[in-house]
């Protein structure tokens, strides 16, 4: 890695300096914001779909065509970062981020809206990996953890406030606000950034970049998200195999490309991809239930936005108080424990939320459930993205972000495009209360079976040493 003249030296800034702390503040202000963009946009959901008159499958896309494309350049984007500069990609990333933020909030129809969530996902695939980069690649190794710690915390309350921002907007003002306040926010954290952040970079980073390859990569996640949600139409085959095309294109470019947009021989840790087939079941688990459940809530329990986005409130709260504990045990006694355990205590959470239906008690029926979930989720974040990082090499930190974070939302991406369709849930169903309820009760089972999946896949593949504290972005 590299700097910029007049700015201090890579891997040299220290946590306790007024450049360390401006570092953390604008890595927390933009992946805040994302956090912020994906709690408050499920929670509006239900009255986006009556607004604009959008059928299930559009409610899907507009959740999905932000995923899809984030997931889809994310690598692109840690790329980008570690040939041109982190700081440099991540304000671009912002100010694409706010400029398709300001469209999702000007959009006349659901097929306007989820072509700006499309561009907004292309704005956080640049932000996103260079959020948690910028620190990685300025600080000296010995502050890495707590400055990273320090940033999950912080940007936990974004989190926080996500639901009881989202809500209120929703219920008691407008569902464009949810975007429009994205605005001011980017822009604090472009002028944070800007006069603050040291460049750094990778100077042994390709001087080609693998546009080839993120194209393929959005051909193959594009066409399995398609044929997903229109499952058993023609143009659901014809979509799936472009998705087969595509992946094995993206396959054979990555193989032959002087300049591959994902080193294929990453994979060879087996660490590193231990924890990536870990991370793609569990949060296509995660996202699936978050999805379900906020519907749930509005369409048969009779909750409005503000209360549905509020009672999703426990994981956060169990994630701002708990999750670097999580760390720290897996920096005693080793990721591989928290990594199984974690799922497991997810999936009993998840259990308990059958209990949501039309006469729901939110105190009896939905609080012991989340705040199961949440637990578990704690105890398994930081281990998980700690590991993956270790596991890959300093000069890779964007490109291995970047890999974790896709596979996150890779696994949110199909989950969301499968489930619906696989318990029954077609058209203007998410509207019909006796409808959404039995799916609702298929679709929970499924999460439960996939997170318990996740905590054996770490008890048998994980065996890393104990690693420092890290947690994800969002």
């Amino acid at each position: 890695m590299t700097d910029v003249p007049g700015l201090p030296g890579p891997a040299g800034v220290r946590l306790g300096t007024a450049t360390g702390r401006a570092i953390v503040l604008a890595a927390v202000l933009g992946s805040g914001m994302t956090m912020l963009d994906g709690t408050v946009v499920n929670v509006a959901l239900h009255t986006i779909g009556e607004d604009l008159g959008a059928s299930l499958a559009q409610l899907q896309w507009i959740t999905n065509g932000y995923l899809l494309s984030l997931s889809s350049f994310i690598l692109l984007g840690g790329s980008l970062g570690d040939r041109f500069g982190r700081r440099r990609v991540f304000v671009v990333g912002t100010v694409w981020f706010a400029i398709a933020s300001l469209l999702c909030g000007l959009a006349p129809d659901p097929e306007v809206l989820i072509a700006a969530r499309v561009l907004q996902g292309l704005g956080a695939a640049l932000l996103t990996p260079g959020s948690l980069a910028m620190i990685q690649g300025a600080f000296v190794r010995e502050d890495r953890a707590k400055a990273i710690g320090a940033w999950t915390g912080l940007g936990g309350i974004a989190s926080a406030i996500g639901p009881f921002v989202g809500g209120a907007l929703v219920q008691y003002a407008d569902w464009r606000w949810i975007f429009l306040i994205n605005l001011p926010l980017a822009a604090v954290t472009v002028v944070v950034a800007q006069r603050a952040v040291p460049e750094t970079l990778d100077p042994h980073a390709p001087r080609e970049l693998d546009l080839g390859g993120a194209v393929c990569a959005a051909l193959a996640l594009g066409g399995l998200t398609y044929a997903l949600i229109s499952w058993g139409g023609a143009a659901a085959y014809v979509a799936l195999l472009v998705a087969v095309l595509g992946a094995a294109a993206y396959l054979v470019d990555e193989r032959r490309s002087d300049h591959p947009m994902l080193p294929l021989g990453i994979f060879a840790d087996r660490t590193f991809s231990a924890a990536n087939a870990m991370t793609l079941v569990v949060y296509a688990a995660l996202g699936a239930v978050l999805f379900f459940l906020v519907l749930q809530l509005q369409t048969v329990s009779g909750y409005g936005a503000l209360e549905a986005g509020m009672s999703t409130l426990p994981i956060t709260i169990c994630m701002l108080l708990l999750a670097s504990r999580g760390g720290e045990l897996a920096t005693r006694i080793g990721p591989r424990i928290p990594m199984t355990l974690g799922p497991l205590v997810m999936a009993a959470g998840t259990l308990l939320l059958l209990r949501v239906g039309e006469d729901v008690s939110y105190w009896t029926d939905v609080l012991p459930g989340l705040t199961v979930f949440g637990l578990g989720l704690a105890l398994m974040v930081a281990p998980l993205t700690a590991t993956v990082l270790a596991a890959a090499p300093d000069e890779h930190a964007g490109i291995a972000s970047g890999v974790n974070n896709a596979v996150a939302r890779a696994g949110s991406l199909l989950a969301v495009a499968a489930l619906p369709v696989a318990v029954g849930l077609t058209g203007e169903e998410y509207a019909d209360p006796h409808a959404f309820d039995a799916a609702y009760g298929d679709a929970i089972v499924v999460c439960a079976v996939l997170l318990a999946a996740g905590g054996v896949i770490s008890w048998l593949t994980i065996r890393t040493p104990a690693v420092p504290v890290v947690a994800r972005d969002g």
